[in-house]
Order: C-alpha cells, then sequence, then structure tokens
C-alpha cells in the first residue's frame, strides 16, 4: 500500500493541480512513495510512470491544466491493452491508484477494479456531470469563464442591438448553461434534457422586439445543434442580425479561481486519507458540503 500512483484522465479541468498537491502533502507526511503516470491510461500503456519527488509540485497549485498530462485513450477499452497497463503497474510495484477525471475515466477505472487494481476516482470535469457529487474540480472556474465571456458579448450585443447565440460545453449535462444563463442574465437558454421548439422561441424574440428591447443572448448546451444553421433560421423569419459563437477549449483553461483550488485540494487530500485508512475502489464526491465516497462498482 506504501506505493501508490496519481493519474490525470480525459479533458482537463482547472484544480487538478490542487487535487495532486493534496495528494502529496499527505502521501510524503505517510511516507508514501507516490508515481506520477503522464498523459493519463495511455502513459499507464505506455509506462510512462516517474516518481514524484517532494519538491516536484513547489508552484503548480494555482495554474490551470493538469501537471501531470492527459489523454482520451479508447484503445483502454481492450483487454491486451489494460493487461499490459497493470503489467507496468506491477512492474513499479504500484498497489494503488488514484485517478482525477470524468465519466472517461471512472470507466477506465471500474476496468481496473474489475482486473483487481486498487483505485480511488476524484471528479474532475468542468461539465459537471460525474454521478454522486453536487461539484466537480473545475466546474466553477470554467462557469466564471463562461460569465466574464457573456457580460463582454453583452456589450457589443447591447452597442448593435443584435442577438447573439453563444454555445457552452458540458456534454450531455446542462449545469454550465442553466447556471451562466442565470448569472449572465440571458434572455434564453437551451438545455439537453428539455425539447424546445424552435418557431415558439422565434415567436418570443418577435415578442421582446415588439416590446423595444432590441438585443438578446441565447446560451445553448453543445451537441444539440448546429447553432450555425440554428442561426440562419431564426434569422429568415426575424430580419435581424444574429452573430453565433462557441467558447469552446477557452472554458477549460485558466487559472483556477479559490474555490476550485480549495475543493481539488481538499478532495485529494479526502482521497489519501481514504486510502489510508483502508478503503479502496471508490469514487469521492461532495453532497450538501460534506465529503462523500460510493463503491465504483456500484455506480459505473
Amino acid at each position: 500500500m506504501k506505493n501508490i500512483g496519481i493519474l490525470t484522465s480525459g479533458g482537463d479541468s482547472p484544480g487538478m493541480n490542487s487535487a495532486i498537491n493534496g495528494i502529496l502533502n499527505v502521501a510524503y507526511l505517510n511516507n508514501f512513495v507516490v508515481y506520477g503516470i503522464y498523459n493519463g491510461y495511455k502513459g499507464l500503456f505506455e509506462n510512462n510512470i516517474k516518481k514524484i519527488f517532494n519538491n516536484n509540485l513547489f508552484n503548480f497549485n494555482n495554474l490551470g491544466g493538469t501537471y501531470l498530462g492527459s489523454s482520451r485513450f479508447e484503445k483502454f477499452k481492450k483487454k491486451t491493452i489494460r493487461l499490459k497497463a497493470i503489467n507496468n503497474l506491477k512492474k513499479n510495484n504500484i498497489n494503488s491508484l488514484i485517478i482525477i477525471g470524468g465519466n472517461g475515466s471512472y470507466i477506465g477505472s471500474k476496468y481496473l477494479v474489475q482486473e483487481g487494481i486498487s483505485c480511488i476516482n476524484l471528479p474532475g470535469t468542468i461539465d459537471n456531470d460525474v454521478v454522486c457529487t453536487d461539484y466537480s474540480i473545475g466546474y466553477f472556474t470554467a462557469l466564471e469563464t463562461i460569465v466574464e465571456s457573456i457580460d463582454r458579448i453583452r456589450d457589443t450585443a447591447f452597442s448593435h442591438q443584435s442577438i447573439f447565440i453563444i454555445e457552452v460545453m458540458g456534454r450531455k449535462c446542462g449545469d454550465l448553461t442553466i447556471a451562466s444563463a442565470i448569472a449572465g442574465k440571458c434572455e434564453f437558454l437551451i438545455i439537453p434534457g428539455i425539447k424546445f421548439n424552435i418557431d415558439n422561441l422565434i415567436n418570443e424574440i418577435k415578442n421582446k422586439i415588439s416590446k423595444g428591447i432590441n438585443n438578446a443572448i441565447i446560451i445553448i448546451t453543445e451537441n444539440i445543434c448546429n447553432i450555425k444553421k440554428f442561426s440562419e433560421y431564426i434569422k429568415k423569419k426575424i430580419n435581424k442580425e444574429i452573430r453565433t459563437i462557441i467558447l469552446g477549449h477557452v472554458q477549460r483553461g485558466g487559472k483556477p479561481i479559490s474555490y476550485d483550488r480549495i475543493l481539488g485540494y481538499r478532495m485529494g487530500t479526502y482521497a489519501i486519507n481514504l486510502l489510508i485508512k483502508g478503503h479502496k475502489n471508490v469514487c469521492v464526491g461532495i453532497k450538501n458540503n460534506k465529503f462523500i465516497y460510493n463503491d465504483i462498482l456500484k455506480l459505473i
């Protein structure tokens, strides 16, 4: 149990480095040997594994992204690939893994657990779509970035009496869209799981225009529709300038705000303390401001 590995996987999220820092601080106090697995499950397969020494993370707590690197590695679904990865863990005498990432990372850890590897998962994704946690590491920083963008776009929308359609991340989860719509006071929002009628939306826009409100922001979660075609259809119906913006990967980057630094650090220390107490194969979460854990195999 004294040799552990840390792995970050999938889309990077601000606060991952804080979580790594939290894990390391407690690990070193308890005489663990810590290995960094670089570039996610791909690095595990390629044996890109190195010891992390006490002074390795002196200045990374306030940086976005992940010090350990990340990747999306679809080949990990193949058992032959996983067996080679597991063999690499055994070569390095790594007994347990702490994995920080989103749903894909959780599925990867489930495969490892089923094949006898001890894992603890932390939710690291801006999408906030991980089960059994109110918030994931990086969500609030991404939200802040989106709201800042909305505020800037609002200035131009007002000045030019125009309508903007803004697409935000979230995969199949509308949390970022809903929260940023409220904080940015967007006139319309479109989220997964709730059907919308484009003609009803157009009627609402016309109604606002008739009342002298000549600018608006429509915010929509990614993967719902092609917003370029969506905007062209609306433009034909209302004969008004429509602009589209896909915020894209700018939402993932940047220094984590205080909340994500604290959340990441606390989740990291909670995870390593669970390991010290003998817990394994669990997902860490926060519910009603209290840290919790659940069995990976029962959740994923």
